[in-house]
């Protein structure tokens, strides 16, 4: 199952919606998924433990995370269009 965690700057509301466009873009894409969401300064913590993290591409680079986790930075975080592309392309 893969595991990601969508992150917005205070965790709250933005991630949530975040969370539901992930799931819903992996759903059409077959993917057996578990979205989790939390605040940039809590997934810089957690995210050792998922396979993808997506964030505003502002805070990508502050990631440092093991190789094997993907960091997939957006410019809109509320585009359907660019989570699919990034995400993808993340996925391979």
């Amino acid at each position: 199952m893969l595991k990601v965690l969508a992150a917005c700057g205070n965790g709250m509301g933005s991630s949530m919606i975040i969370k539901m466009k992930i799931e819903k873009i992996l759903k059409e894409m077959g993917k057996d998924c578990n979205v989790h969401h939390a605040s940039v300064g809590e997934a810089k913590s957690q995210a050792k433990d998922f396979d993808v993290v997506i964030v505003s591409h502002m805070f990508a680079k502050d990631f440092n995370v093991p190789e094997h986790v993907k960091v997939v930075g957006l410019v809109n975080l509320l585009d359907e269009n660019e989570i699919r592309e990034k995400l993808g392309a993340a996925l391979g």
